[in-house]
C-alpha cells in the first residue's frame, strides 16, 4: 500500500486565504418571537416565526451561522444541472477553487480538462482538492484519482495546485494489512463534499464522477454568500492540514503521498493517538459556535437576513472528546418536533444508502408530525446492485435495514403518519437505469404548505456518519417565501419516482434477505466497521 510506505516531506504547500474581516462567533439577535412557556393547544395558530423560534435558540448553542437572504440559495435540480453549474463556476473562478470530495472519477479528463483551462487563464488562480487516501488511491498502480490529479501539479506548480489525501486514523495495523480495499471504507472516511469557487459554494452528497453527473440523483444547494464559503474553505483547509500530500513521481502509479512536517499532527498510520489529539485541538475550536472564526463580508441590510444557515460539522473519528455539531442539531430539530404545538407539521427524511442511526429512527417516529416520508433507493437504484465481490451484498444489506425501519413504524404505532418510498429509474446497469444517492431532511411547519427547515450536506445520518467518517452539512431556517418554495419543489422531484412499500412487500419472497448479507453485517459490526 502506497499509504504505508510515506516519507516525511518538509515542503509547505498550505495555500494562503485572506480573510481580514475574521472575528469570533457570537450569539445573534434573531428576530423571532419566543413563545411564552408551557405547551401551546395545538388549536392556538402562531406565526412562523414563532413557529421557528424553539428551534433556532438552541441551534444557536450548537453551532455557528450567518444569516442571510433566501435568495442568496439556489436548489439545483438534475446531475446535469449541477455538473454545468460547477463547470461554469471553475471557468469563471478568479482568485481560488477548492473541493472537497470522497473521489474524482478516475477518468474525468473533462473536469480535468476545466481545471486546466481556468489555470491558464488566469495566473493568479489557485486550486486545493481534497480527496479520501482510500478511495483515491484503491486502484494503484492502475490509473485512479491521485494519477488523475497529479498532473496538475507537474503542470501549475505546488504553488498553485495543491492535492490531499486524508487517511482515517480507524484502519492501521493487521486491520489495514488484511481488510480487503473495496470494504475497508468501512471504517472511516473523508465523506465532505464541499465545491467552493470565489464567493460561492456548492454543498451536495455527489462526488465529482460520471454518474453523479448524469443518470445518479443526488441534492444540490449553491449559496452565494462569501461569509459562508469562507467558513467551509477554513474546514477543508484543517482538514487539509491532517492529510497527506500527492507528488507527481515517475513510478507505475504516478504520484507518492508523503506527510509533510508542518502538518498540524502526526501521521495517523504512525501514531494514531496522538493525530486525534493534534486533530482535536484544531478542530474543536473552529467548529463551536463560541470560538469559530466568522467572517463579516456581507453587506445585505439586516431586514432583509430572512434566512440562518447552520455550518454543521460530524468528525467524531477525530474528536476527543467529540464535540461535532451535526448529530446534536439533528437530534434537537427532531426533539422539538416531539411538541404538541408541531402536531400539524411534517417531515421528509431520505437517504439513499438507508441505515439512520437508531437514535434517529426513535427520534422521527416520537415526533408529533404528520404525513411524514421517508425516501430511499430501490434495490434497482442502489450503486451496488450487482457490484462484484463483497460490495453486491449492499443492497440485500439496505433492504433489510428497511424492512426493520418498518417493524419500528408498525411498534410505534406511526403507521398512518409515516410511509417509506422507495425510489426507482430504470434499473442499474441497463440503458436508462438511474442511481438514488439524495439524502437530507424537510421540515414543514403547521399552516404551511413548504418546508421552512432543510438539512443538506454529505451525511448519511448513519451509525458511520456519526462515528467513523469526516462529514459537512448546512442546516437551512428560512421565512423566505421563494425558498420555501423552492425546497417544497426539490421534496416534489425526489418523490417523482417512487412507490410506497409497506411491510408485506418486505415480506415476499423475492425481498428476502439470505443468511450470508446478515452474517457479513455482523462480521463488520465485530471488526469495528459499519455500513
Amino acid at each position: 500500500m502506497l499509504a504505508r510506505s510515506v516519507t516525511r516531506c518538509s515542503i509547505k504547500l498550505r495555500v494562503p486565504v485572506s480573510r481580514p474581516l475574521l472575528r469570533f462567533a457570537r450569539p445573534q439577535c434573531r428576530h423571532f418571537s419566543v413563545p411564552p412557556p408551557g405547551p401551546s393547544p395545538v388549536s392556538s395558530p402562531m406565526s412562523s416565526a414563532g413557529m421557528l423560534a424553539p428551534f433556532v435558540g438552541e441551534l444557536d448553542r450548537i453551532a455557528p451561522s450567518f444569516r442571510i437572504n433566501g435568495s442568496q440559495v439556489r436548489v439545483l435540480q438534475s446531475p446535469a444541472e449541477f455538473y454545468e453549474t460547477l463547470k461554469d463556476k471553475i471557468r469563471k473562478a478568479e482568485r481560488r477553487i477548492f473541493l472537497s470530495t470522497l473521489y474524482i472519477g478516475k477518468s474525468e479528463e473533462e473536469l480535468i480538462a476545466t481545471l486546466q483551462e481556468a489555470l491558464r487563464a488566469k495566473p493568479e488562480l489557485k486550486l486545493s482538492i481534497l480527496t479520501d487516501a482510500l478511495r483515491g488511491t484503491r486502484e494503484a498502480p492502475n490509473p485512479s484519482s491521485a494519477s488523475l490529479l497529479a498532473p496538475l501539479i507537474t503542470e501549475f506548480g505546488p504553488d498553485r495546485v495543491e492535492i490531499r489525501l486524508y487517511h482515517t486514523p480507524n484502519l492501521t495495523g493487521l486491520r489495514k494489512k488484511y481488510i480487503p480495499k473495496r470494504v475497508n471504507e468501512g471504517w472511516g472516511l473523508q465523506h465532505m463534499k464541499l465545491y467552493g469557487v470565489d464567493d460561492e459554494i456548492i454543498l451536495s452528497g455527489a462526488n465529482l464522477s460520471s454518474d453523479y453527473f448524469t443518470n445518479r440523483q443526488d441534492r444540490y444547494h449553491l449559496f452565494s454568500s462569501r461569509d459562508i464559503t469562507e467558513y467551509y474553505g477554513s474546514l477543508q483547509d484543517a482538514i487539509s492540514s491532517l492529510s497527506f500530500l500527492v507528488r507527481p513521481a515517475k513510478s507505475a502509479a504516478g504520484f507518492e503521498m508523503v506527510w509533510p512536517e508542518d502538518n498540524a499532527a502526526p501521521s495517523p498510520l504512525e501514531d494514531p493517538k496522538q493525530f486525534v489529539q493534534e486533530s482535536t485541538a484544531l478542530l474543536a475550536g473552529l467548529i463551536s459556535p463560541k470560538t469559530a472564526p466568522l467572517t463579516a463580508y456581507d453587506s445585505t441590510p439586516a431586514e432583509q437576513k430572512d434566512t440562518s444557515v447552520y455550518m454543521l460539522a460530524q468528525f467524531s473519528q477525530l474528536l476527543s472528546p467529540d464535540t461535532s455539531t451535526e448529530l446534536p442539531a439533528v437530534t434537537h430539530v427532531l426533539k422539538t418536533l416531539s411538541q404538541p404545538q408541531y402536531a400539524n407539521s411534517s417531515w421528509t427524511f431520505t437517504a439513499g444508502y438507508f441505515n439512520p442511526a437508531p437514535s434517529l429512527t426513535q427520534l422521527l417516529l416520537s415526533t408529533q408530525s404528520h404525513n411524514n416520508t421517508v425516501i430511499t433507493a430501490s434495490p434497482f437504484a442502489n450503486g451496488f446492485y450487482k457490484s462484484p465481490g463483497v460490495s453486491g451484498l449492499l443492497p440485500d444489506a439496505y433492504t433489510l435495514l428497511a424492512r426493520r425501519f418498518l417493524r419500528a413504524v408498525h411498534q410505534h404505532k406511526r403507521e398512518s403518519s409515516t410511509v417509506l418510498r422507495e425510489w426507482r429509474h430504470g434499473t442499474v446497469g441497463e440503458p436508462g437505469g438511474w442511481t438514488y444517492h439524495a439524502k437530507g431532511l424537510w421540515v414543514t411547519l403547521p399552516g404551511s404548505t413548504d418546508p421552512s427547515i432543510s438539512m443538506i450536506g454529505s451525511s448519511n445520518y448513519t451509525k458511520r456518519s456519526y462515528s467513523l467518517d469526516l462529514e459537512a452539512n448546512a442546516l437551512i431556517v428560512t421565512e423566505n417565501e421563494g425558498l420555501k418554495k423552492r425546497l417544497g419543489e426539490e421534496q416534489h422531484w425526489l418523490k417523482e419516482h417512487t412507490n410506497v412499500a409497506t411491510r408485506d412487500d418486505f415480506a415476499k419472497a423475492d425481498r428476502r434477505v439470505g443468511f450470508k448479507v446478515r452474517a457479513a453485517m455482523m462480521i463488520v459490526q465485530l471488526m469495528g466497521g459499519a455500513l
